[in-house]
């Protein structure tokens, strides 16, 4: 017999919700309204499209005076400066910083910068009454889950609806959310800093119900575009360079597949070098360019969590970070046998957590439905409840809690819950992990 928990609760119309996107250069704000479909960037200007807020802070020397985003970056070259740049990557080392005599969590001071960046949304809500946020970064590990977790403490939000993905996920919740004519086959988002370039080709797998939706990356490290301080000739020849290079990786990506648009982002793209490869794209693709997507992504990723589109029902992302099987238990729930979901496919390893109450009679095992969604077999995995004691109860009453550790391995823990005051608990617990496909 199983005894079902309720979970959850929805927003209201009007309940602000935010996307953030935090990354190591710069950091980025969405947000919508729910119950409307629009997503608005916050600009750092207003009346501009100046999205980036630079992830830097400045503390001035022998007070405590912080300056972040741009301002920070003005008075970093000052001598009584103390600038601190890189900053989720020095809170994902976890290693303490000194600064101006002082010691400071690296966490502490993310939760800072996150805090008086969030102070631009005061126009449309302070922090404390967001009601759902989403944390976006590039490479979302278990690492950085717990800092956001963390800092997600740390910054007074008075909300349960606090979630976190990476770029992948939040390129195609973006992608969800676009006319369908844009996505009919593959779609291409290259993102460029300067620095390296990433790609992120998407993939739906029409075949099967839902339609299950693949994501590859691939990362250039050589696609370099020049410094504003180099000689003329030196950037035109970089120049150049870089759209030869473009070009073929462009070409190799799209031979022989369909592809029905491409979006170009980030700062690296400004300086309009990209020629060959525009001409080569434009050809009989829809080709957007911008920086603000994967905020905005995040913002449409909570909209699919609260209240999921027909495309979002539809379909199923498989990121490396999602479980890929379906977990689930049979039960006889009103004398009836039905099959009751513990974890969904689809979803980040780090997010998934059930727990529900179950009876058995003498019973010292049940069994787990594991249903892949590669097209494998449907396997079973039975949880034994080893030198559990006799008992002259008609039923035990166990509590069950299912949790993932990483993205392949689940751990369920259970708990003798006894049945009544004639049968009390006997206090046994009892806790393994299992691989799945």
């Amino acid at each position: 017999m199983f005894l079902e928990r309720k979970e959850g609760n929805k927003l209201h119309k009007g309940s602000v919700m935010v996307g953030y996107d935090i990354g190591e250069r710069y950091s980025q704000i969405s947000y919508c309204i729910y119950g409307q479909e629009d997503v608005d960037t916050v600009a750092t200007v207003v009346g501009t499209k100046q999205y980036n807020i630079p992830t830097m802070l400045c503390k001035r020397k022998g007070v405590n005076q912080w300056y972040y985003g741009k301002d920070a970056v003005r008075n970093a070259g000052q001598e009584d400066m103390f600038p601190v740049d890189n900053i989720p990557a020095l809170a994902r080392a976890g290693e303490e910083i000194e600064l101006d005599g002082e010691v400071y969590d690296p966490v502490a001071l993310l939760t800072l910068f996150i805090k008086r960046s969030m102070a631009l949304m005061n126009f449309i809500a302070p922090v404390e009454k967001i009601d759902a946020i989403m944390f976006t970064a590039d490479e979302l590990d278990d690492r950085m889950v717990e800092v956001l977790s963390l800092v997600s403490a740390n910054l007074g939000l008075k909300t349960p609806h606090i979630y976190f993905q990476g770029h992948t996920e939040s390129f195609y919740s973006f992608i969800l959310h676009q006319p369908e004519e844009l996505w009919y086959h593959q779609v291409i988002a290259c993102e460029h800093d300067g620095m390296r370039l990433k790609i992120y080709r998407m993939e739906c797998n029409k075949r099967t119900t839902p339609v299950v939706v693949l994501i590859e990356e691939q990362m250039y490290e050589t696609l370099v575009i020049p410094d504003q301080t180099e000689e003329e000739k030196i950037r035109e020849d970089a120049f150049h360079l870089a759209d030869e290079r473009f070009l073929g990786i462009l070409q190799a990506m799209c031979e022989g597949r369909f592809v029905s648009s491409v979006y170009l982002l980030g700062d690296g793209f400004r300086a309009g070098w990209q020629e060959k490869s525009l001409q080569f794209l434009c050809r009989n693709r829809r080709v957007f360019q911008g920086n603000n997507l994967f905020s905005r992504g995040a913002c449409y990723g909570l909209l699919e969590k609260l209240e999921p589109s027909e495309n979002g029902r539809n379909h199923i992302f498989l990121g490396r970070d999602m479980l890929k099987a379906n977990i689930g238990i049979h039960v006889m729930r009103q004398g009836k046998e039905s099959y009751y979901a513990l974890l969904d496919a689809g979803r980040n390893w780090y997010e998934l957590h059930k727990e529900c109450d179950f009876l058995l009679s003498q019973e010292k095992e049940f069994s787990l439905v594991i249903t892949p969604l590669n097209g494998k077999n449907v396997e079973t995995r039975k949880i034994l409840l080893s030198d559990a004691c006799e008992s002259r109860a008609p039923f035990t009453r166990y509590h069950m809690e299912m949790k993932m550790s990483a993205s392949d391995t689940v751990v369920v823990k259970v708990s003798d819950l006894g049945f009544g005051e004639l049968f009390v608990s006997n206090g046994n617990v009892w806790e393994e992990s299992f691989q799945v496909p």
